[in-house]
């Protein structure tokens, strides 16, 4: 009887660790959003807005968006199992659309409003499912 007491006891402690876990989990969530608010932003800026004035403001926005995530994702105190392969599975995404995007924008269609429009909602696509994903998982 005793055994299972202990054994009782010790899932019920594993069940409260797992649900710390999810609740301190969803700043994913919100990090995914941040991200794919920024390439709204991003993308548009770095397609229409030209020059070195363009390039340079994009691009240190940018380093300053990106390191800014990745400081806030480094001091969350919970990263639960298999969030590194979703992560590089969004990342990839994202990169393969800001890589056609820009190559695209760039060359056939140069100062186009309407694709720069589209390719940020194609850019910001990965980051904003796998957003809901875990909104709706936490």
């Amino acid at each position: 009887m005793r055994e299972q007491v202990d054994a009782a006891a010790a899932l019920k402690g594993v069940a409260r660790i797992e649900a710390t876990a999810r609740g301190r989990s969803g700043w994913y969530a919100g990090y995914l959003w941040l991200f794919a608010v920024w390439q709204l932003v991003l993308v548009p800026a770095v397609l229409l807005w030209h020059g070195p004035t363009g390039t340079l403001v994009s691009t240190l926005a940018n380093a300053l968006v990106v390191m800014g995530l990745s400081l806030f994702a480094t001091r969350q105190p919970v990263v639960p199992r298999g969030y590194g392969g979703r992560h590089l599975r969004v990342i990839g995404a994202w990169a393969v659309a800001y890589v056609l995007t820009l190559a695209l924008g760039l060359t056939v269609f140069v100062d186009s409003l309407a694709f720069a429009a589209v390719a940020a909602l194609a850019c910001a696509l990965p980051a904003a499912a796998a957003a809901r994903r875990e909104a709706r998982a936490v």
